[in-house]
């Protein structure tokens, strides 16, 4: 698998559903930011991951369905374009057993400077890997 795409499966637990019987929203926001760090984690090298830290700054999310206890989904995550200053946007899509895609969103976030919590410009070398 290309390193600019990341899947990761997920399955619902009893603590996931909500009053409704489907999975709640905020752990749809969980499961967007853990295959974020996933990706981040798989790709970037140990002195990138040293040396910065990611900050969410926006989330944009669409529910077309659901799943319930015990389903699975499938998420995949891309960068779709280069980064702009700090700031990066991220696609992750959730898919059913079906294939379908459920829940799709696009966050963005930015790059701090891990000793200093500072804003840093995405270097090219960081923004490379992750890219189409």
């Amino acid at each position: 698998m290309p390193t600019n795409r990341h899947t990761l499966t997920f399955t619902t637990l009893p603590q996931h559903i909500d009053e409704l019987g489907h999975v709640n929203n905020a752990v749809w926001v969980q499961w967007i930011q853990d295959i974020a760090v996933a990706h981040w984690d798989a790709v970037a090298p140990q002195a990138h991951r040293d040396a910065y830290i990611w900050v969410v700054t926006r989330h944009e999310i669409d529910y077309r369905g659901n799943v319930r206890q015990g389903e699975t989904v499938t998420a995949e995550t891309f960068i779709p374009t280069p980064p702009v200053g700090a700031r990066f946007d991220r696609k992750v899509e959730f898919r059913n057993a079906a294939g379908k895609v459920i829940v799709s969103a696009l966050t963005t976030w930015a790059l701090l400077d891990r000793i200093t919590g500072r804003l840093v410009r995405v270097p090219a070398d960081v923004a490379a890997p992750f890219l189409p």
